[in-house]
């Protein structure tokens, strides 16, 4: 029974990190411009998050940064540059404007909550600790603030107790003498889909990357992924290992998945569809992709390519199978068509702020839409 979990949850993984930016977004893109901006900021920075909720993100940066040269005392133009900034993948730009935006004003929770979320998934949980902290002192009945900060501290308090193996590109913290022949094999089943996986799209993560091997039950507090998600990649690869050794195979799937997430992240993932960035973990998995075809064969119902540009992470386990298995054989075919190399262009292209339809016309030699019809009828 326990093998028929830990493989199926290998397949249906999901990645917090390309997810956090839909969230945020949601989250902040309403916020308020400040009754004190000056008539041509305001405009401005109402054009700034109309562009931002529009998906303009290129446009939304470049009008904060205008709003912001004339009125540099607006924390809500800031939020507005960090946001865009994030979502371009401009980390530390990012960072530097929430810093700011609190600084004129603390009491914009919204900075704190992004700058707090982008901090953690660039590995600096203490970083994002103070930050929450000091947003809850201020405002106290926040749960939101409340629930983060304390599983925070719990993820801190438990890696405290962890031992580490490091290797020339990844950390990887385990519970110490049990686990350590599993970190040891894990960090041999990395460096092989580093170099495998990277020569294949022509690009590699510029940072080391922090694995984390967890026991079933702290996976799930640690995370709180769906309970059919059996790995996640959220700045940090995290896993349930327990009784892996037995069950090797299904150990270097999955880390081979969520490793491919986080090279897709270090190239810049913001703009990556869901389908491309989970399609991609599918195929390097390097597992026949029969049981995609089978799965679709069976499903009472297929998702469009389109519908499947957010994360996964609201399907139920039935329609998750079914969005990696499309997600799984759009990017086979994908890959036929421009190869490895090409997709590692798109990547890149697209980590520029480039618009996706035009950018996959330009690397596909097809549209998107023309792309979507031969899927469906496959």
């Amino acid at each position: 029974m326990a093998s028929n979990r830990f493989h199926r949850s290998l397949r249906v993984s999901i990645s917090a990190a390309v997810a956090v930016a839909f969230v945020l977004l949601s989250r902040i893109g309403a916020e308020p411009i400040d009754a004190q901006s000056t008539p041509a900021s305001a405009v401005l920075g109402r054009a700034a998050w109309d562009a931002i909720r529009s998906g303009r993100v290129d446009e939304a940066a470049e009008t904060f940064r205008q709003a912001i040269a004339i009125d540099q005392r607006d924390g809500g133009l800031f939020l507005g540059a960090g946001l865009a900034a994030h979502l371009l993948g401009r980390t530390a730009e990012a960072r530097r404007a929430l810093e700011q935006a609190l600084q004129i004003d603390p009491r914009l929770t919204n900075a704190a909550l992004l700058l707090g979320e982008i901090a953690y998934r660039d590995g600096d949980l203490q970083s994002a600790i103070r930050t929450y902290e000091e947003a809850l002192s201020r405002t106290p009945a926040n749960s939101q603030l409340q629930d983060k900060l304390a599983r925070w501290r719990r993820e801190a308090s438990l890696h405290d107790s962890f031992a580490r193996r490091i290797s020339d590109h990844f950390t990887v913290l385990f519970e110490g003498p049990p686990e350590q022949s599993t970190a040891e094999l894990a960090l041999q089943i990395l460096e092989a889909a580093y170099w495998r996986i990277g020569a294949s799209v022509s690009s590699y993560p510029s940072e080391p990357v922090t694995v984390v091997l967890y026991s079933q039950e702290q996976f799930r507090d640690i995370t709180r992924s769906p309970q059919w998600a059996g790995g996640l990649f959220d700045g940090n690869i995290r896993v349930p290992v327990r009784g892996a050794l037995e069950q090797r195979d299904e150990l270097q799937r999955v880390l081979t998945h969520e490793f491919t997430h986080a090279l897709i992240w270090a190239v810049g993932p913001r703009a990556v569809p869901t389908w491309l960035n989970e399609g991609l973990a599918v195929l390097f998995e390097g597992e026949n992709l029969d049981w995609a075809t089978r799965r679709l064969q069976s499903a009472h119902q297929r998702f469009a390519l389109s519908d499947l540009h957010r994360p996964f992470s609201n399907l139920n386990a039935e329609q998750a199978a079914v969005a990696y298995a499309e997600s799984g054989l759009a990017v086979h075919a994908l890959v036929e068509r421009i190869g490895g190399g090409g997709v590692g262009g798109l990547l890149q292209e697209l980590a520029r702020g480039t618009a996706f339809d035009a950018t996959f016309q330009r690397f596909a030699l097809i549209s998107y839409a023309d792309f979507q019809n031969q899927r469906a009828e496959q």
